[in-house]
């Protein structure tokens, strides 16, 4: 079986959930936020390392929470300034023969263990791959000159996490300098002209940004 890594990426500040505490650590079903999210890819990955990024100054109080709850195993490091720099950050903590590598934002917590096994499934096979959605809204291009024009929705996705790798691939596009294109790892791979496969993702991998998400999630949850 293959060597698989993960990289759960939880530097959020949390400003615009409001709470007192990161959004990372906030209860949800029982459970905080980021603990639920490692404890989805251990069952899904089993034998899989699991390394969580956090700001420097947040890691005594996740380890101090996490002594709380039922969390499997995982180690935390400290990321750096930008979310590519504490993506580089993982990657270099997980160990060489590690072959593939999942990418997760810690505050998508919903996300399903099927949805984690297909992507790690299909990155074995095409190198690297990411989940999007279709989108229901209609949107608009702003223009140079302060116009807009209609964009076809149906040529829009909305990309999710996790975003799986062949390790030796994540690796090489990390060396490349930071760019403030980079918005997600996709994005980083993509740069060195290799093509991102693309399967369905998961309404319900939401990313856990403001009360009304939380809100959202644990209703999800009651369900």
């Amino acid at each position: 079986m293959a060597k698989r890594g993960v990289i759960v990426v939880a530097g959020g500040s949390g400003l615009r959930m409001g709470g007192a505490i990161p959004k990372q650590f906030m209860i949800l079903g029982g459970m905080p936020v980021v603990g639920r999210t490692i404890n989805t890819f251990a069952e899904a990955l089993p034998g899989c390392d699991i390394v969580v990024v956090l700001p420097e100054e947040h890691i005594a109080m996740w380890k101090n929470l996490a002594s709380r709850f039922d969390i499997a195993p995982h180690r935390c490091i400290a990321g750096g300034k930008e979310r590519f720099d504490s993506v580089k950050c993982g990657i270099e903590a997980l160990p060489m023969e590690t072959e593939y590598i999942a990418v997760h934002d810690g505050v998508r917590a919903l996300v399903s263990k099927a949805l984690i096994i297909k992507t790690m499934l299909e990155a074995e096979e095409h190198g690297a791959v990411i989940p999007v959605t279709g989108v229901v809204n209609s949107y608009r291009r702003l223009l140079d000159d302060g116009t807009t024009e209609h964009i076809d929705r149906g040529r829009l996705r909305i990309v999710q996490t996790p975003q799986t790798f062949g390790a030796e691939l994540l690796r090489k596009a990390y060396e490349q300098p930071y760019d403030e294109r980079f918005t997600d790892d996709a994005s980083v791979v993509e740069a060195m002209g290799v093509t991102i496969a693309t399967i369905e993702g998961e309404a319900r991998n939401i990313k856990l940004t403001t009360p009304d998400d939380m809100e959202y999630a644990e209703w999800l949850l009651s369900r």
